[in-house]
């Protein structure tokens, strides 16, 4: 994991609530909301970056979970964003979902499942 200046989940945290989200919940696994938009988001640390398929089953289906979210988010470190995208790829989850990868210093990028 790169040095950075606050833990992954606080970094996920903070690049939703700059985004205009409310966040709620502790944790890696938080759900931020926005108008009628309602995301849950999972921080994956580089040593957890297997845990897809987990939180997959942990909230893959909204009709199959009582969570109920269609949409997801998962967070991790930049060099960690190509593994994780091609799991969640190869996994075809029925939510949609994106992967924010982000950098030491705050900066991040965004892959959606249909960028290739």
């Amino acid at each position: 994991m790169p040095p950075v200046s606050m833990p992954l989940a606080e970094e996920a945290r903070s690049i939703f609530s700059g985004l205009g989200y409310t966040v709620s919940g502790d944790g890696s696994d938080f759900v931020a909301e926005r108008k009628w938009r309602t995301v849950r988001v999972t921080a994956l640390d580089t040593d957890t970056v297997e845990l897809p398929r987990r939180a997959i089953a942990d909230g893959g289906s909204p009709a199959d979970t009582d969570d109920g979210y269609g949409l997801r988010c998962f967070v991790t470190w930049k060099e960690a964003t190509g593994n994780l995208t091609e799991e969640l790829r190869g996994a075809d989850p029925s939510f949609e979902w994106a992967v924010i990868g982000v950098e030491d210093g705050g900066d991040y990028d965004v892959v959606h499942p249909e960028a290739r």
